[in-house]
């Protein structure tokens, strides 16, 4: 049985709000990345308190703490961005998150990544070690622009830090902003470290994101895959169909909803099960 979640910050700025719609809509888990318009590691005690009591209320789970650590220059200072780690792994404690969302640093424009390997590594081992010690796991998200943005160096990570707490997430639409077949060029390799599934879509063309299915990201043929590897697992929602933002993206209720029923109806044409 598959796992539904999503990033809810991009229904709605309200916090209440994203957990009625996801509700509607039947899901038991959500990946937390906003609420009230402020990031989930920024929340104060009070606001923590009330997102526990709006979870609770709905009878939801937190699948993933949707962090942006990583998300800083790999020439920026690391140590306050280490600190900022372990408060990620405490509110993933606090909130019963399985999972922390992560990245691994951009790259000045212009440079090789290869060049920033080794610092790079050198504090993906420091967060595995953040990791390990609270007893959660660190998913690595491919993205545009920072060093693990394609499956070559995606496995470099993974394999070199070699940490049971740090683990791949896949993100198709990201993978094909940065012109890589998802499924094509990288399942193999990276199949055996991902235990964390994103679901948006993306266009080779023009970059743009699209519901699951309607883009370049071999989703269906992704899906399939999975399936046949005995994945069990989340399945995160990240539409990112309407606007960007500081905190990521926006797409409202009625496009959420949209890419909801993009992917489910890919899950049921397979004839797979998903709760």
């Amino acid at each position: 049985m598959w796992t539904l979640s999503g990033f809810s910050d991009e229904i709605d700025d309200d916090f209440a709000t994203q957990c009625r719609v996801v509700t509607d809509l039947g899901l038991t888990h959500i990946e937390i990345r906003s609420a009230w318009g402020t990031n989930i590691l920024d929340l104060d005690a009070d606001q923590l308190a009330t997102v526990q009591r709006l979870l609770a209320e709905h009878g939801l789970r937190v699948s993933s703490i949707g962090s942006p650590i990583g998300k800083i220059a790999i020439t920026d200072d690391f140590g306050p961005h280490l600190e900022r780690m372990r408060h990620a792994a405490e509110i993933a404690q606090l909130l019963q998150a399985p999972y922390i969302r992560l990245f691994s640093f951009f790259i000045p424009a212009g440079d090789d990544p290869d060049d920033h390997r080794d610092e790079v590594i050198t504090r993906m081992r420091a967060i595995a070690r953040v990791a390990e010690e609270a007893g959660v796991v660190a998913v690595h998200e491919n993205e545009k622009d920072i060093f693990g943005d394609i499956p070559r160096r995606v496995l470099d990570i993974v394999t070199t830090v070699d940490s049971p707490n740090l683990k791949l997430a896949w993100d198709p639409a990201n993978y094909v902003q940065c012109g890589v077949k998802p499924y094509t060029e990288g399942y193999a390799d990276l199949r055996p470290h991902t235990v964390y599934i994103q679901i948006k879509d993306a266009l080779f063309a023009d970059a743009s994101v699209v519901v699951a299915g309607a883009g370049d990201g071999e989703v269906a043929e992704t899906i399939r895959a999975l399936r046949v590897d005995g994945f069990d697992g989340f399945f995160s929602l990240e539409p990112h169909l309407g606007t960007q933002n500081a905190l990521g993206g926006f797409s409202g209720a009625d496009l959420w909803i949209q890419a909801h029923t993009a992917f489910t109806d890919i899950l049921r044409q397979e004839g797979i099960a998903y709760a």
